[in-house]
């Protein structure tokens, strides 16, 4: 499989405790937040540097600054937008578009019913934001849109993967990788990750 599991001790932490039935949803949500913060650090970890010129109050010297392309954050609605604002608060310059997928009950394949991008996304590497890569269809179908929207440079970033989802991906688009804090066991009957952590979106917003 091409994914790689952040492991970090803090995210994996975090992570657990997440995933507890106990967490109510305020800290549901700013776990969630710094979690995906966390992950963003791991995710940018490759961003290309250039060098330049700045003066300090002592001496003028060489450092280094980002180069290359801008970041775009496109979280797939509705539990993405949860994870938005920590990958924010670590590239605050980063452009946000929308995908809106739901996974239809009954078959559990992805309707697609929104999507907004920003208009250079060309020019940007996008970071696809969603908790949970379960069925994979969802996360098929949002890269899909930004393909077909002109995306070239895109990386998957979830909270937690189930083999059958990352399976998916990998078949659909082999040159997205994933980044998530963990791969569980498997999915149920009803598509959810085992043991995972029950509905994301329920847990951020206090629905059921």
């Amino acid at each position: 499989m091409q994914v790689k599991v952040i492991d970090h001790p803090l995210i994996q932490h975090k992570l657990t405790l997440i995933r507890d039935i106990r967490t109510g949803t305020k800290d549901f949500r700013e776990l969630l937040e710094e979690i995906a913060m966390l992950m963003a650090y791991e995710l940018t970890r490759d961003l290309p540097l250039e060098e330049i010129e700045v003066e300090t109050p002592v001496a003028k010297c060489r450092a280094k600054v980002l180069a290359g392309k801008k970041i775009s954050v496109v979280p797939i609605l509705r539990a993405g937008l949860g994870m938005v604002s920590g990958v924010l608060q670590l590239i605050p310059a980063a452009k946000v578009g929308h995908i809106g997928v739901y996974r239809d009950p009954q078959t559990l394949k992805p309707v697609e019913y929104y999507c907004k991008l920003p208009p250079d996304v060309c020019e940007r590497e996008v970071i696809v934001i969603d908790p949970m890569l379960a069925t994979g269809g969802s996360s098929v179908a949002a890269i899909d849109m930004l393909k077909r929207g002109g995306a070239k440079q895109i990386k998957l970033m979830c909270l937690v993967a189930a083999p059958e989802g990352v399976k998916v991906v990998n078949d659909a688009h082999p040159d997205v990788e994933i980044y998530t804090a963990a791969v569980d066991e498997c999915l149920n009957d009803h598509g959810y990750i085992v043991p995972g952590l029950g509905d994301a979106g329920d847990r951020i917003f206090g629905t059921k």
